[in-house]
This record gives structure tokens, sequence and C-alpha cells, in this order.
């Protein structure tokens, strides 16, 4: 399912679109639940057990990699998480009386996440009976197509002319360099050292939008730069609009990772084990698991492994030591050790082998932003934002107010974005990048702002002040949240430090998450969690069949002819 056209179709184009689109998952959905169903009545892989750490995505998507691909009995896939709900990073919580919550947004693509929307052709969508989820999420975009009129604003509430990318010929000779260099140069390497003979770089409309459709800074790894650029070459021509971002119905808790659960529930996997796993024990000679143990109800516990037993681990978690705050109270900024990085740097001392958690969970003053969900009574301030940008909810993508000193951005999503939402209630949600800096408006850092003064400080960015005391007073809440450890997956680091998904000399054991490496891929996404399970499954049990691969964009002379002549405006 790869579209390389403008997605900016309406009406009843995207209707047929929406139509065709989900016509051609309904025969790959039904192809796999009938091959699925063929393997588990044809036979099982008797007692071996898998135990899965970490209740993200990629865990639930290794969990029906080993049903689908290789029969496991449900019950024998043990998902052992130590928070009281799954979903890692995919979260969406909240009611209408106290307001909703979304740590992140996550931006689908369609071109680009090849095994994730190949896995979701084969989950039933909880709310389109006979339909999968990739049809219901593809439906939902081609209908709800993206076309951003607002992307950059400036500081006198001017929307900003971005067709041209403002680049002069230093910036594209090294945009150019970059692209071209060997992946084993950049070890270590900041996009700001890279860029460091031409400073007019990062005053470019493209810096501005490229960050903070991706949340890159100037000390982002410039090795993680480039694969995006290679990866996400499609989206270079129109990252003005963003017409390349697609946005499932509701939040990603809902719209992913519930049907995800609920199909897995269907099979009986083990959701039991709610437990903080503390250390792994390893085979002296090889990369073998022999016991898990675990922090369970206050109290340690250990799992023995047989030598046929699998184990698969999350090895990092962008979203640990999250806080959230309340509109009258700011969100804690507590740069903690995260537990998932406590466990990396374990057993990454018995086997180096393992890399290094380090350069990731290092620097929180580095890698942290702040984001915040506003819940309102009635769309008072969504019909301002609405004449203000020229987009209705949900075909905005990302508005930027380019000259915030937090660098701050909001979505306003299709509404309803939560199940629980009623037709008088709205929400949208944003987020800053730089949280020690002062506001232009409300003079504290935004890490030290309740979400009252956060909601102030857009209020001027928007120049909504004549407006202040009814947008007020229709507010339910405005929920900040501080993640010190959002931006980890993207610090320079050597390419040693990421470990594979299936390390050398394992027998029993892989690494899945946004901090193991994948040759090609990008990190913070979707796709990067599924291929990483997808791989642990297959590399471990010798399955010969394909993943689906990384989609060279970069190398399609016609896609390099479109990008080049953008780099040119």
């Amino acid at each position: 399912m790869k579209r390389q056209t403008k997605k900016l179709a309406a009406g009843a184009a995207a209707a047929a679109a929406g139509i065709a689109a989900a016509t051609a998952v309904r025969h790959v959905t039904k192809k796999r639940e009938q091959s699925a169903q063929s393997m588990v009545s044809s036979g099982r892989e008797g007692e071996r057990q898998a135990y899965l750490i970490g209740g993200g995505l990629a865990s639930l998507s290794a969990a029906a990699y080993l049903i689908q691909d290789r029969s496991f009995y449900g019950e024998h896939i043990h998902i052992m998480e130590g928070m009281s709900i799954l979903g890692g990073s995919n979260d969406g919580a909240g009611t209408m009386q106290n307001g909703f919550v979304c740590r992140g947004g996550r931006m689908l693509n369609e071109e680009t996440y090849e095994n994730f929307w190949d896995l979701f052709s084969s989950i039933p969508s909880l709310d389109w009976p006979g339909k999968s989820v990739t049809e219901e999420i593809l439906n939902f975009d081609h209908l709800h197509p993206t076309h951003a009129q607002a992307r950059l604003v400036d500081r006198y509430g001017v929307i900003q002319d971005v067709r041209s990318m403002q680049f002069n010929n230093t910036d594209r000779f090294l945009m150019t360099k970059l692209l071209a260099t060997p992946e084993e140069k950049l070890d270590d390497v900041t996009i700001e050292q890279w860029f460091k003979d031409s400073p007019h770089f990062f005053t470019t409309n493209f810096w501005y939008m490229w960050q903070t459709t991706f949340a890159f800074q100037k000390w982002s790894s410039a090795f993680e730069f480039r694969r995006y650029m290679n990866r996400m070459i499609l989206e270079f021509p129109r990252i003005e609009t963003l017409e390349g971002v697609t946005r499932t119905p509701y939040n990603q808790y809902e719209s992913v990772i519930l049907p995800l659960k609920a199909y897995l529930e269907g099979f009986g996997v083990d959701f039991s084990i709610r437990a903080v796993v503390e250390d792994l024990d390893f085979k002296e000679d090889s990369v073998t698991v022999t016991d898990i143990h675990l922090l369970e109800n206050g109290k340690q516990r250990t799992i023995h492994l047989e030598d046929s037993d699998l184990c698969i681990m999350t090895n990092g978690c962008m979203t640990d030591c999250a806080t959230l705050g309340d509109f009258k109270t700011p969100a804690p900024y507590e740069p903690k050790d995260p537990i998932s990085a406590q466990l990396w740097k374990r057993v990454a001392e018995k086997k180096p082998v393992l890399g290094d958690p380090t350069p990731f969970f290092g620097k929180p003053e580095e890698t942290n932003w702040e984001s915040f969900t506003v819940t309102m009574k009635g769309n008072r301030m969504l019909k301002m934002i609405e004449q203000f940008s020229g987009n209705i909810p949900g075909s905005g993508a990302l508005m930027t107010f380019k000259d915030s000193s937090w660098l701050m951005s909001i979505v306003v999503a299709a509404q309803p974005h939560f199940k629980a939402q009623d037709a008088n209630t709205t929400i949208f949600w944003g987020y800053g990048l730089y949280t020690d800096a002062l506001g232009d408006y409300v003079k504290k850092p935004m890490r030290e702002c309740s979400g009252e003064e956060i909601l102030m400080e857009l209020i001027h960015h928007l120049h909504f002040e004549e407006n202040t005391k009814d947008i007020m007073e229709s507010v339910v809440n405005v929920i900040p949240c501080m993640m010190p450890y959002i931006d980890s997956q993207f610090q320079p680091r050597a390419m040693s430090d990421r470990p594979l998904v299936i390390p050398s000399g394992s027998t029993n054991f892989a690494m899945i998450s946004q901090f193991v490496e994948i040759p090609e891929d990008m990190v913070f996404t979707e796709e990067y969690s599924v291929r990483a399970a997808r791989m642990a499954v297959y590399g471990l049990l010798g399955i010969e069949k394909k993943l689906c691969p990384v989609t060279p964009y970069h190398k399609n002379p016609k896609v390099l002819a479109v990008a080049a002549k953008t780099m040119l405006r």
C-alpha cells in the first residue's frame, strides 16, 4: 500500500480512494486470517514459552507474529509490563470531567510504514465489523486529507509563505554531502556540527518545519537526520503542507493498541504478569537468557527459562519518567534514571554486545520537551483556530509559532479524538521543544508553568487576547506532560551503541525498541517498533518468510528529481 501521489483529494475523490484502499486491504486481510487460522489448527509449538518484556507496541506486535507465523499458543506468550496499562508510548486517556491527555501524537505515513500496515491488515477493527485496522485507518485518512495552510506563524500572528525552503548554496551543498556520506563516518556527529559552516541553515523555513514535524534539535544526531532524509524523502517536497501525514480515527491508544490487545486476548495471550523486570541472567558462553528477575507487588520473583524458551526485551522507552500536571499545577521535571535504561545497562554490563544506553539516557537537558492537552466545553477556540488557519480540525496537522521562545506547536485533530468525548467537548494538543526558556508572554520557563499558563502563552501567540475571558471560561483542563527522555533516540551516538535486534551469540534473546539498530530505517516511528518485533520473531525462530523491506525511495530517479527541485525553491 504505497501512494506516491499527493493527498489533496477531497469529497467524492477521497471517498473513492478510501474504498479502493479498503478493497485492496480486504484481500490481504482475508489471506492473512486464513493463513493464521490454518497454522493454528494444524500444529503448535508445544510447551515452548515466550517472555516479552515491556507492554508497548513492539511487544504486542511480537506476540502477534508468534501466533500468526509460528502458531504459538497464546497462553505460552507472556507480556510483562510494570505499569497498570499497556501501550508504552502510544497512550490516550481521560474523562470529560477531568480532561483528556495524550503525551504525544504519532504521525503515521502510508508510503513508509510497510510492516505496520501489513501487520494491522490482519488485526480486526473494534469499530468497523469485518474490516481491519489498516482499512479503518487508511479509509479515515483518505476521507480526511491533510493540507496545512498555516504551517509557520511569526510573532505578529502572520502566516508565513513557506513554499520556499530558503536554502542558500552552502546549505544545499552540505545537505547533498550529508546524504552521500556513509553512515560509519557519522559516529557522534551532531546536526549543528555538520552545518557549522552554514549557521544560516537553522534559520530556514525547512529547518523550522522539519525540526518541529519530527522533533529534531540542533544537537541531535546527524546520523539520524540523514536516515530521516533518505527514508522520508517523499515528504521533503510536501513538508510545508504535511500532506503525507496519516492520521488515526482516534488517539493511537484507542485506534492501534486496543484492537491489537483484543486480538491477542482472543488467542489467550497472558497479560497477567504486572511486574518490573530488574535483571536477566545469561549463560557464560552465549547470549542465552536463563532467568528473569522480577519485582512483583513489592516481592522478588524469578522465572527460569528452558533452553527452548524465548526472551524478547524492550531495551528503552522514550516516555520513561514522564510526569503530568494540570490546569493549576506544572508537570514536575524529574529526570531520574529510567527503569528501562537501568535494565538495559545491567544486561549490557554482562554482555557488551548488547550496546550502551548512556548516550541516549545520560543528558535529559538535551532530550526533554513538554506537551500539553487542552480539553474544552464547546468549540469556540477550535472555531477561532479554524478561522485563523483556514484548516478544519484534522486537516491542518501542525502549526508552529516559529518565533516562540519555547518553539511551540499545536495540532487540532479531527473531533472526537477520544471515544469518551461527547459532541460538546473538544480537545487539541501541542508541545514546546525548549522547556528551559522563558515564555514570551508568561515570563517563566515552560517546565515551570501550569496548564493555565501554557494556554495563556498560546493565546498570545495566536493573538486571541481579546477573547481570553471566554476561552478560559470554557476550559475543562489543560494537562501538561513533561518528558525528560522523549528525544533520547535522536542523541548523537556511535554505531555500536545501539544493539542489533538479534545480538551476536544469541540463541534465545532479542531486543526490540526505538534503541535497536535496524539498517536504513528511522527511529521514533510505529514502523520501527513493528519491524523490530518481526525481525526478532523471525530471527529467533528461523522463519524464512521475508519482512516487508525498507522502500528505497531515495534511489528512485523520479523522487530524487522532485526533491532536487524542492531544494532549489
